[in-house]
């Protein structure tokens, strides 16, 4: 049995490498006072779109003791999803680098579900719940705090290290640990390369991101029809985007990730710009079982082809 904060710290860090999480900073669990103004003027320009979800529990994106009970400690973790991989044919229809391979969701949650097996298991009862993206968690601002990175103008968390192309997740335990209180300086400088390359204009300032104009939320999140304003400006691309984190500097440090469940299928990436226009349900749950892109549904893959043929 452990018995201090420090010694916990260390063996959770080292579990979480373990498990393939390149990254993993630990914060207290309290009241994001500086995230509320923020989120509320956020919330207030509508820069959500039709994401009316962003609109509920206010309170629990920026308390985490209001989701877990008796929360001490928020544990944030980065697993990397960077690939050198490509889609063969460059005048099809592009897919983000994140959809490749399995749903992100899937994999984190039951990395989670392992180290909080871990925890119980080598250092006693604790009670904690696992997030990955899906909850009203603000993962950049616990993973900023967490001395992980900084937010870039691109609203991404950047690693000197690595740069952006990674997934955040969080742990919130009711566990006392030793925290990470060194932030990490920003290093975006006055580059604007972000900025002045996302063809939709979405990011409207230093890391604000005008949702309702982003491309991966078009793509995405959008359920009604594209608007048409955007005809021209979509880039060819189907599902997400990565234009801003393709121009960043700091990307130039990615690495290429070592998960197996993010591996593409074997037909995705050879998959020309006629087998995309003509592709049918059938295919579409072939090459997508188990993806995140299976949150459009066929008719909303479509939708985009077909918007940005």
């Amino acid at each position: 049995m452990l018995n201090n904060a420090a010694t916990y710290t260390k063996q959770i860090k080292a579990w979480a490498n373990e498990l393939g999480f390149i990254f993993c900073g630990i914060a207290k669990a309290e009241f994001l006072e500086d995230e509320a103004p923020r989120l509320e003027a956020w919330l207030n320009k509508g820069f959500h779109g039709e994401m009316q979800y962003m609109e509920n529990h206010f309170d629990k994106r920026l308390d985490p003791r209001l989701l877990v009970d008796d929360a001490k400690s928020v544990i944030s973790l980065g697993l990397n999803y960077y690939t050198d991989a490509h889609q063969s044919d460059s005048n099809a229809p592009i897919i983000s680098k994140y959809a490749y391979g399995a749903d992100y969701h899937d994999v984190i949650k039951g990395k989670l579900k392992q180290l909080l097996q871990l925890i119980n298991e080598h250092i006693g009862e604790v009670h904690g719940r696992g997030f990955v993206d899906s909850a009203p968690v603000l993962d950049r601002a616990w993973a900023k705090k967490a001395g992980l990175g900084w937010i870039g103008k691109n609203a991404n968390l950047i690693s000197k290290k690595t740069g952006s192309f990674f997934f955040l997740a969080e742990l919130i335990v009711d566990l006392d640990l030793e925290y990470d209180v060194e932030p990490t300086a920003d290093h975006c400088g006055t580059c604007t390369k972000c900025i002045d390359a996302c063809p939709t204009e979405a990011i409207v300032g230093p890391a604000i991101v005008d949702g309702s104009k982003c491309i991966s939320y078009l793509t995405i999140e959008l359920k009604n029809e594209i608007p048409v304003a955007f005809k021209s400006k979509m880039d060819s691309w189907m599902f997400g985007c990565d234009i801003c984190q393709d121009v960043c500097p700091w990307n130039r440090f990615s690495i290429i990730h070592n998960e197996p469940a993010f591996q593409p299928h074997p037909d995705l990436l050879d998959m020309t710009k006629q087998d995309w226009n003509e592709i049918t349900e059938d295919v579409f749950k072939k090459v997508f079982k188990g993806s995140a892109v299976k949150r459009t549904k066929f008719a909303g893959l479509k939708r985009n082809i077909d918007f940005v043929k």
